[in-house]
């Protein structure tokens, strides 16, 4: 044993231990409660960031607790492998993706071992292997027989130098390609869909089960779902009996304020309604607006631009023509493609009818009001009384709404309909580095499934990168052209591979068996484990990733192969890790910190004074910190404990060099405290009645047994679980029974305690004070609420309002013994001798005061 605290020898002693002791491979056997922890897995960059070592810290020390808990506890890792940056780096580097991803999960996986971190490594995972796209291909395959997989043509971002597409993160906020510099232009292509709005219902309303997840992350998946309640009405287009503009509608009570109706320049009405004056322009319209993003078209603070098409269609309500026209706000992707344009009542439609000239008709005014004849300066939006609609007058709105749904219906003009602002799920992606979709297209059969006895539907190898034309997968024709399943002619494959949330998405369901080279996994294991107790992850995956696995569990479920509703009974979103950062705000430059004096922080070329704040570390902002450069200078556990001191694990926390001292400094202390009591030899049990230094160190023992297990199994504050154990190693210091078997309790109490957080020097010092086990195979100590009893209190003794002094009294002292234990003691006597007492106020376990006479 060395005299000091050296971590790096600990680390690779008892990390080699705890491999050859199998300490943390999942037990087999069901004798025991289970627990399921489960980090979100990361992508296989190469480095460890500090927002990693958090997340896989925090989900660590509650799989620790709850196996010695007694818990059989699953706490699996694995890579989501797959995915563009693979890609990217094989066009720059000219390595394939398999390679410099296999580098980068090698080099991580060396980087998480040496935290201490106690996965199960049996279980290990990563998207890209065929034994785990095999069953990824499978798995869409369920979708895709249930009739929840389709193709369809949806917009892409398209390079039209390079000729390829382009993911959106391959697109800068000017709209410029990454690579050639190119202005992006949106091009439609036949892509694979998954139906999730078959599902919105449901994911709608099982939020209300998950009552282990942040309120704000329901409230996240719930608008991204975006249930609306409304009509599906239907405008007929003048001389073309056969066509009609289908909107749909949250405010049907304004349908006699309607004035024009909208339709995307991409629906497939709009060249039908273009009159032949209006076609060149509408053409050049439609093609500048492909040019632009989502983002462009939508945003709050674009300017809202459109033309007329000349062509007119029918409100049914009134019977008046109305015009046609096409803007770039109206997405064709989303409801109908198309919107009724109510000026008077929606602020939108307002704006643009003004820029426009388009009519402004009012059909709700405020009810206190009632007022027809005020002239509108902004739309009303509000409930009201229904005015200029006929047989409607005089209604409330929100009654009309429903009376007029009615009257569409019977009039054969629309009817009531629930929409949801959540879109089918595009599940294409126009590259190589992804699980190629296990489909074959046939002249005559059409799309027909990969048969399961040949999959996985492997990447070949013999593919070039060059970020230019098409998928690497559509320039090898000995890869593409392969017979049909179905009728045996020539077929080709579908070269699109999956979007990478699909691997993400039932990546969990794989982890309870991951050697099952037979099945996706067992039902029976997954139904065993599964869901997850425990999830940890960034609120960057709060919508997308968590919507995501929740569709494909309710989908496996419904195909018979899982019994449970929902993957994640609670969810943890981590916050940030943010670093101090220096910025100069007048050229907007991140600055390093080696270069800037912190006393006096200046820009070290123009001299201007810096901007220092925390965010989000980030290599673009020099404000990160390397993990290994910690864990060389202070070990592993000193990361993890101020890791877990600094903030809650919800909020944000700002990395300081002077707290990880301070986590140091006080293991250092744990470690002389242990290894001086090693050098004793205290008395093996108690004799007699304990001493007043016995009950005292007893009592700190176990109201720390108390908290930190409160605090470990409620809303996880592990800063302040950290605070009790530096109160408890401050007691064991102070104690005045170093001899006693009090003191040998709580010396082991501490280390089991620790032992979640700091599990090295845990583990050394466990061994060192003459254990044979190991202590993460003790039981987690248990409360003895007998030893939280005082007896003794602090009574504080007044004088007419004027705290004199204090006196320990007798814990179960009665009113009456209060009072006589403070009158007769010497702080009391010094005031009231020979004074008149007129009244004594006593308040039980707190105080005496003694009003005295003038």
């Amino acid at each position: 044993m060395e005299s000091r605290y050296n971590p790096a020898s600990l680390e690779e002693k008892w990390q080699q231990t705890w491999t050859e002791r199998q300490l943390y491979q999942t037990p087999k056997t069901r004798d025991r409660p289970k627990f399921y922890a489960l980090s979100m897995f990361p992508y296989p960059s190469g480095n460890l960031h500090m927002g990693h070592v958090r997340v896989y810290t925090i989900t660590d020390v509650i799989g620790r607790l709850k196996r010695m808990q007694g818990y059989r506890v699953l706490n699996p890792m694995g890579w989501d492998a797959f995915g563009l940056p693979a890609e990217n780096a094989a066009i720059e580097r000219g390595i394939h993706p398999a390679k410099w991803t296999y580098q980068n999960i090698a080099q991580m996986k060396q980087q998480l071992e040496r935290l201490g971190i106690a996965f199960d490594w049996t279980r290990e995972v990563a998207t890209c292997s065929p034994d785990y796209y095999k069953w990824t291909q499978w798995i869409f395959l369920q979708f895709f027989n249930a009739g929840l997989a389709y193709q369809k043509e949806a917009a892409v971002n398209w390079d039209p130098i390079d000729q390829t597409v382009l993911a959106n993160e391959q697109v800068d906020n000017e709209g410029r390609s990454w690579r050639s510099g190119a202005k992006v232009e949106r091009k439609l292509l036949k892509q694979w869909f998954f139906k999730i709005t078959d599902y919105a219902e449901q994911l709608l309303n099982d939020l209300d089960q998950l009552s282990g997840w942040p309120e704000r992350v329901k409230l996240m998946q719930a608008n991204w779902i975006g249930k609306s309640v409304g009509a599906y009405l239907e405008f007929p287009i003048v001389d073309d009996s056969s066509e009609k503009v289908a909107v749909f509608t949250t405010r049907p009570d304004t349908v006699y304020g309607v004035t024009y109706v909208v339709l995307a320049p991409e629906h497939p009405l709009t060249r039908k309604v273009t009159t032949p004056d209006r076609l060149a322009a509408v053409e050049a319209f439609i093609q500048e607006v492909s040019n632009q993003s989502e983002l462009e078209r939508t945003a709050d603070d674009k300017p809202k631009r459109g033309i007329p098409t000349g062509g007119m269609a029918i409100n049914p309500f009134t019977g008046e023509q109305i015009p046609i026209w096409i803007a770039d706000y109206v997405l064709y992707e989303y409801g109908t493609g198309a919107v009724m344009g109510v000026p008077a009542h929606d602020v939108r439609d307002f704006k643009f009818a003004r820029e426009q000239n388009l009519p402004i008709k009012q059909v709700i005014v405020p009810a206190a009001t009632a007022d027809e004849k005020a002239e509108l300066t902004k739309a009303y939006t509000e409930p009201g009384i229904v005015i200029n609609s006929d047989i409607f007058n005089g209604m409330e709105s929100t009654t009309a709404k429903g009376e007029i749904i009615a009257h569409a219906e019977k009039q054969n003009w629309g009817k009531a309909r629930v929409q949801y602002r959540l879109r089918d799920w595009l599940i294409s992606r126009q590259r190589y580095w992804g699980a190629p979709i296990p489909v074959i297209h046939c002249p005559s059969c059409g799309a027909v499934p990969v048969p399961d006895e040949d999959l996985p539907v492997q990447l070949p190898e013999d593919v070039a990168f060059s970020g230019r034309g098409l998928s690497p997968l559509s320039q090898l024709e000995s890869w593409v052209n392969v017979p049909c399943p179905s009728c045996g002619e020539p077929a080709k494959r579908e070269t699109d591979t999956m979007d990478t949330f699909i691997d993400s998405s039932w990546y969990f369901l794989r982890y309870p068996d991951a050697q099952n080279a037979a099945k996706a996994f067992d039902t029976q294991q997954v139904n065993d484990w599964l869901p997850v107790d425990q999830y940890v992850g960034g609120i960057e995956h709060a919508i997308l990733h968590l919507l995501y696995s929740r569709f494909f569990t309710k989908v496996l479920r419904d195909r018979g192969l899982l019994n449970f509703d929902e993957p994640f009974q609670r969810l943890l979103t981590q916050g940030m890790v943010q670093g101090l950062t220096y910025k100069n705000p007048q050229t907007g430059k991140y600055i390093p910190s080696a270069q800037v004096n912190a006393s006096d922080p200046k820009d070290p070329e123009t001299g201007e004074t810096l901007q220092v704040f925390y965010e989000k570390m980030s290599k673009s902002k020099y404000n990160g910190v390397d993990p290994l450069e910690v864990l060389a200078k202070y070990g592993a556990d000193t990361a993890r404990m101020f890791i877990l001191f600094k903030a809650p694990p919800e909020k944000d926390l700002e990395w300081e060099d002077a707290d990880v001292e301070g986590q140091f400094r006080f293991l250092n202390r744990v470690w002389r405290l242990v290894t001086e009591y090693a050098g004793t030899t205290p008395a093996k049990e108690v004799k007699g009645d304990l001493s007043k230094a016995e009950k005292e160190l007893r009592r700190a023992i176990h109201t720390a047994i108390k908290e930190i297990t409160e605090d470990l199994e409620g809303e996880y504050q592990f800063n302040t679980a950290v605070s009790e154990l530096m109160k408890l190693s401050n007691a064991l210091n102070d104690a005045d029974c170093k001899n006693s078997a009090i003191y040998t309790e709580g010396i082991k109490t501490l280390l089991i305690l620790l032992a979640p957080f700091a599990p090295h020097i845990a583990e050394e010092l466990w061994q060192e004070i003459g254990n044979k086990t190991l202590v993460h195979e003790q039981s987690w100590p248990t409360v003895d609420l007998d030893a939280l009893v005082v007896d003794e209190i602090t009574l504080v003794i007044q004088i007419s309002g004027k705290t004199r002094g204090t006196l320990q009294v007798p814990s179960q002292a009665t009113r009456e013994e209060l009072e006589q234990y403070a009158r007769e003691s010497e702080v009391a006597q010094k005031y009231i001798a020979g004074q008149e007492v007129k009244k004594a106020i006593v308040v039980p376990g707190k105080l005496v005061n003694f009003v005295l006479g003038k």
